[in-house]
């Protein structure tokens, strides 16, 4: 039996640099940088910490349906505006969305990380009573996943996968997996995060946090591959998805804007803390086979690459042995930050809006490829290419490695 062909029929993104994939895309050929010092952190952090923030449109959240609002965390809020976006333009109708065969697969990390720290310090001030009824529905873990799903009218499939900063992607993956089944016709799915001092703090105490020694300014700050990289910067935002089988989406005449040709989600089962160049070559080729694809036929790898020394010297080295030096490679952390569970949909993205104006991002602040990330095509500048097939990489504490193969629609 054939296997279920996939697409993507709408896509939307809230970024510290767009709330839109194209203004996404033409902030990313600019170069411009969502990066920036957080002097209201000060009381927390050392004043010079920087991070890459979201500032949210509150026209455009007030839109959101009171009943639903009120529950929203900066998380959901940020994935619910994203999925009204993909929705749109998808152009599926409330029928389709209420009618039980169509759900959601969308991840946080922890639900609204500062909608959490607000009702911890409230606690500790002995100002229980204080905390709204809401708080719970702010903070619980699937916050995102059944915002979405209750303001988007979904009646089908309710998915949140958690695995840290490859939660997005396997929410993709997994809404993909729901189709092949065909339990469900359409799927929306990606995911969101939010950046919080305890969030920077945090891998500031796994000595993942860049470091700045260099005095450089907050846009040179996140330097992926490079030769001078010293860690990741967090960022935050939300990327949604529209995933149809094919022929329920030829059926309504949608437009089509790539394939879904393969996925592989897998641990490394050796370390929850260092990435494994064997556990990452593993994922990619397993994604691979499941798009019956070679790895010539890959035109473009949007890869992890956080910033991080030995991070990203382990996804060089699995991508050296995988692709050698004829794919080109790019990472968009250089731009928007590590937005954590968000990370891989919010590129995925991005990465269609290349393939529909045939260019690649080159990664902003790479001068100079560290020696350990070296013999790759590594876009440094953007760079005209015809996009037939993509990998999307993403990585994450625990083990996981998930990774999404797509192409053009033909």
């Amino acid at each position: 039996m054939p296997k279920t062909r996939v697409v993507i029929t709408g896509a939307g993104v809230i970024s510290s640099l767009a709330h839109n994939r194209q203004d996404l895309l033409a902030a990313l050929l600019n170069r411009a940088c969502g990066v920036r010092a957080m002097p209201e952190w000060a009381d927390t952090l050392p004043p010079d910490t920087v991070a890459a923030p979201v500032t949210l449109d509150q026209d455009a959240v007030m839109k959101i349906d009171r009943r639903f609002r009120r529950s929203m965390g900066p998380a959901a809020l940020f994935a619910t505006l994203a999925a009204a976006q993909a929705v749109a333009e998808s152009g599926l109708s409330e029928d389709i969305l209420g009618s039980g065969r169509a759900g959601c697969s969308v991840s946080t990390t922890m639900g609204s990380a500062s909608s959490i720290m607000e009702s911890c310090s409230l606690l500790l001030q002995g100002r229980q009573d204080y905390i709204s009824a809401q708080q719970f529905f702010k903070s619980a873990a699937h916050t995102a996943a059944f915002n979405v799903a209750n303001a988007m009218g979904l009646r089908g499939v309710q998915l949140s996968p958690c695995s840290a900063c490859a939660s997005s992607l396997q929410a993709i993956g997994v809404a993909y997996e729901q189709i092949l089944l065909g339990r469900q016709d359409v799927m929306l799915a990606g995911g969101s995060d939010e950046v919080t001092p305890s969030v920077t703090l945090t891998f500031q105490q796994l000595f993942a946090q860049a470091e700045n020694k260099e005095n450089r300014p907050p846009d040179q700050i996140s330097r992926p591959f490079d030769v001078a990289r010293t860690g990741l910067v967090c960022g935050e935002g939300a990327g949604i998805v529209v995933l149809e089988s094919l022929e329920h989406a030829v059926s309504r005449g949608a437009r089509i804007l790539a394939e879904v040709t393969g996925y592989a989600t897998m641990s490394s089962g050796e370390h929850i803390s260092q990435s494994d160049q064997r556990a990452i070559g593993r994922c990619m080729t397993a994604a691979l086979a499941d798009a019956d694809l070679r790895p010539e036929d890959v035109d473009l790898v949007s890869a992890h690459a956080t910033g991080t020394r030995q991070g990203d010297a382990e996804e060089a080295a699995a991508l050296r042995d995988l692709f050698g030096a004829n794919t080109p490679v790019s990472s968009l952390k250089g731009h928007l930050g590590h937005t954590l569970a968000a990370s891989g949909a919010i590129e995925l993205v991005a990465v269609l809006e290349m393939l529909a104006q045939n260019i690649i991002v080159g990664t902003k602040n790479l001068t100079a490829a560290g020696p350990d990330c070296a013999g790759l095509d590594h876009v440094q500048a953007n760079r005209p290419a015809s996009i037939g097939t993509f990998v999307k990489n993403s990585f994450a504490f625990g083990g996981v490695s998930a990774v999404l193969v797509g192409k053009a629609f033909a």
